[in-house]
Parts: structure tokens; C-alpha cells; sequence
């Protein structure tokens, strides 16, 4: 309707720390709180009158989630369903039998692990039972016994989140969709990876990280960003030809179309912390595994369809190893004013193969950005536009959409002009992030007529691909004022 041709998502794992995508339980694992509940509804799992409190704490704000009193009522409609799965069809067992027959590999450390987390409170992993902790064969084999109806339910969920998701892939691709997906290139360490990979990582005897990722001060923090993410003993990794991240990639494929590989820059050379910092101030760069990794993964995967986040400090080396695996890089218009005319970002300077976005999750949107600057800082964007701001948020929405870049991308929140208060993350703050929703409706016809002017106004119109202005509707035309 709108004429789109792709749809960037958040990472899609099971949220942990702060519900930040970017701290997940699993690099593996889908988010149990995405499973559709009409879709269950609608297939005969559930009953509409089994979950009204879910439905109605959905409604208790439109603006935020909510993540507690959603979580636990989704929890129990879900637990609800697994109760019921042994009486399903034939079929739907045998498909269940084979999807943890066929993802064996991360879904049983990762099934225990939950079933753990949940045995002990919550609490992270490495204050667990040391026999849990340090994963000795015997205590695991015991828990295993111990927990294995709430394992089962784990898996459970994965099936169910794993075939929801594909139904709704072929929907995109049956509509010329294009999925692109977001791969933190960290993870969390009180996650799966981390508790059934620990030599992978830096940890000490204790299990405890000793250094930690990072950012150093930059244009979103003046003392940095301390992730607290453990790093990984590439030397290790290298021992085996690096399986663990080929792996891991190639599940990330299997959700999605391409994948913006968050921090590209670590790649090459990665912000090192000791675990005992409070802030990122006193880092240190070191070298990341470069073109052997990358090389390591297009032998195993073939193409390798990334798109490279290269914000922040980039240096010519990274520069260097972006462009020879052809991986097209981030334009960010909020990046683009304020100093020469030779900027990176500024559209003039847009090269074919990279990705123009107005904003991004970590940007403040483009209305509460814009209300931030002071009066000369505005004075600018507008010699930039050629004209006043009074529209700026689809202002720049032309200004991507114009540019030579091959892909354009504009997050929701600026297509329907949304202030500071619809900020998805604010980067080095730990609490009000990730929590914005999209309100029921807000996306109308009129919105998608607009954009499809827009688009279609600039060629990048999804459907056909070669559209005729003459050849367009009134009503569709993109000559009519937007």
C-alpha cells in the first residue's frame, strides 16, 4: 500500500537487562514475548476468553510496554498452550519432535539454562550452584532430569516463536519485502552463550569477566559507553574455525533478509575495558579478527548480505575492511550539519552503496532532535533544505529518499512526527529505553499514501519497480502535494 521495499527490525533475541535487545539471553533464541496470542486464538490453541488480562493490560498504555505485567500474562497464556500441545495433532508433535532434533546445537544448553534461571530466582547465572555454574557433567545431568518438563516448555516456545516467524517472512517475501535484521556483534554475559561457551570469552577462575566491551567518550557519552559485555578470546574462536560465529550468523540468516552488524568497527579494532571501571574513559583499542574472520564466514555462508554499522570513531582501516567484502555503511542525517560542507552524511556526499537513515534507535527522533538545536544550528538545516523547517521531519525523510544511496530507511517514529517522549534508547542511560510502542491505528491510510507519493516521487517505489510518473492515479501520484 505504502511501496516499500524493506522493513529494519531490532535485534529479535530474548531480551535481558534493561528489555534491551541488545543484552539478550541468547544469540540463538527468539523473543517468547513476540509469539502472536491471536494467532494461537486463531489456530485453536487458546481461547479468547482464556487471556482478557493480557488484552487488557496491552491497553493500559499506548504509548509504553509495560514489560513485567505483559511478560508475566503472556507467560501464562503460552504455559497454557504447552499444557495443551500434547493433545495436538500428529502432525504438529512430529514437527515439534524435529525442529529440537534439527536446532539441538544451541536449544538444549539454551532450554536448561532458562529452566536454571528460573530455579534460582532469576539470579545470574555465575551465582549459581557450582556445579551449575561450571557446567560439570554430573550436575548438569541431574538438573537436567530435575527440570526437564519446564526445558521442554522452553523449547516449546522457541518452536512456536520459529514457525510464527517464518509464516510471517514468506508473507514479506510474497510481497517483495525485504527483512533486514540487527546482529549485536556482543553479547550479553548473563546469557546462554556465555554460561555454555565460557572459554570463549575472557572470564577469570571464578568465571567473571575480566575485560569488557565498550565505546570510548563520543558524540553520545562524554565519558564513553561501558557495555559491560565480556569479549571474546578470538584466539580461540580461530581454534576452530571460528564455528561458534558461522553459527551463529547463519540463524541470523534464517530470520532475515540481511543483517546490519552492529559495531562493525570491533571487527577491526574493539574499545577494551577492565571489568573493574566504572566508565569507559580508561580503554584501550585492541585488535579485533579482521578479514580472517570475515573470510572464514563468506567461505561458509557464500555472500555475506551485512550492512556495516559504522558510526562513531571510524578509521581508514575500518574503512578499508568494510569495502573489501562490499558492505555498505550507515549515512545518519541527524550526523550531517553543524561543521563543513565535505561531512560524510550530508546528502551531496552519499556514495550508492550504503544505507541513508533519517535517525536510528539510538538517535533522538527527528522532531525532538531538531527542537533541541539552538537557533543557528537550525539556520543551517534550513540553507541545507532551500526553505523554512516547518515540516522538518518529512523534510529529511526527502532528503534520504533523494539521495544516490541504494537503501533508505526512516524509523517509524518520523514518519508520524513523533517528539522526544517516542525516543526508542537513550545510549549510557539504563532505565526508560526500549519501552516505546506503536499506538493501534496510527499507521493510516493517509500516512501510506504520503509515503507512497514520496517514494514513488524519488524511484524507489517497491511495486512495480519502473514506475511511470504519468502513469501513476491521481490519487497516487506523486506530483500532488505531499
Amino acid at each position: 500500500m505504502s511501496g516499500q521495499g524493506a522493513w529494519q527490525l531490532l535485534p529479535l533475541g530474548p531480551t535481558g537487562l534493561g528489555n534491551s535487545p541488545y543484552q539478550s539471553l541468547s544469540s540463538f533464541a527468539g523473543n517468547p514475548l513476540l509469539i502472536s496470542l491471536d494467532a494461537l486464538i486463531t489456530e485453536g490453541w487458546l481461547s479468547e476468553e482464556e487471556i482478557p488480562l493480557t488484552r487488557h493490560v496491552a491497553e493500559l498504555s499506548e504509548d509504553r510496554v509495560n514489560y513485567v505485567a505483559v511478560g508475566e500474562l503472556k507467560r501464562s497464556a503460552l504455559a497454557l498452550a504447552f499444557e495443551r500441545f500434547p493433545s495436538r495433532a500428529h502432525d504438529q508433535q512430529t514437527a515439534f519432535a524435529r525442529f529440537c532434533e534439527e536446532e539441538a546445537d544451541w536449544l538444549d544448553d539454551f532450554s536448561l539454562f532458562m529452566a536454571l534461571k528460573e530455579e534460582h530466582g532469576g539470579a545470574s547465572w555465575d551465582s549459581w550452584e557450582p556445579g551449575a555454574r561450571y557446567r560439570e557433567p554430573a550436575a548438569l545431568s541431574a538438573w537436567g532430569e530435575v527440570l526437564r518438563h519446564r526445558a521442554q516448555e522452553h523449547r516449546f516456545y522457541q518452536y512456536l516463536f520459529f514457525r510464527q516467524w517464518r509464516q510471517l517472512r514468506d508473507h514479506a517475501k510474497e510481497n517483495k519485502v525485504t527483512i533486514i535484521g540487527d546482529m549485536p556483534i556482543f553479547v550479553a554475559f548473563d546469557g546462554a552463550d556465555v554460561w555454555a561457551h565460557p572459554d570463549l570469552f575472557f572470564l577469570d577462575n571464578r568465571l567473571s569477566p575480566t575485560v569488557v566491551a565498550g565505546v570510548p567518550p563520543d558524540y553520545f557519552s562524554e565519558t564513553g559507553q561501558l557495555w559491560g559485555n565480556p569479549l571474546y578470546r578470538w584466539d580461540r574462536m580461530a581454534e576452530d574455525g571460528y564455528d561458534w560465529w558461522i553459527k551463529r550468523l547463519k540463524k541470523s540468516l534464517e530470520l532475515v533478509d540481511i543483517v546490519r552488524l552492529d559495531h562493525f568497527r570491533a571487527f577491526e579494532a574493539y574499545w577494551e575495558v577492565p571489568a573493574s571501571e566504572t566508565t569507559a574513559e580508561s580503554g584501550r583499542w585492541v585488535k579485533g579478527p579482521g578479514e580472517k574472520l570475515l573470510e572464514t564466514l563468506q567461505r561458509a555462508l557464500g555472500r555475506l548480505p551485512l550492512i556495516a554499522e559504522d558510526l562513531g570513531l571510524i578509521t581508514p582501516e575500518v574503512e578499508a575492511l568494510r569495502d573489501a567484502f562490499g558492505q555498505p555503511g550507515m549515512k545518519v542525517l541527524h550526523f550531517a550539519f553543524g561543521d563543513t560542507a565535505s561531512n560524510p552524511y550530508l546528502p551531496h556526499n552519499h556514495v550508492p552503496n550504503c544505507v541513508v537513515y533519517t535517525g536510528t534507535h539510538d538517535n533522538d527522533t527527528t522532531l525532538g532532535w531538531f527542537t533541541s538545536l539552538n537557533a543557528d544550528e537550525r539556520r543551517v538545516i534550513e540553507r541545507y533544505l532551500g526553505h523554512d523547517s516547518v515540516d522538518i521531519c518529512w523534510d529529511l525523510i526527502r532528503l534520504a529518499f533523494s539521495s544516490v544511496a541504494d537503501t533508505a530507511i526512516v524509523p517509524v517514529q518520523d514518519l508520524l512526527c513523533l517528539g522526544s517522549e517516542s525516543r526508542m534508547n537513550t545510549p549510557g542511560t539504563p532505565e526508560g529505553n526500549w519501552e516505546w510502542r506503536l499506538r493501534p491505528g496510527a499507521l493510516t491510510l493517509e500516512l501510506a499514501r504520503r509515503l507512497k507519493r514520496t517514494t514513488a516521487l524519488y524511484g524507489r517505489l517497491n511495486t512495480p519497480p519502473h514506475v511511470r510518473l504519468r502513469d501513476l492515479t491521481d490519487e497516487d501520484s506523486p506530483l500532488q502535494a505531499s
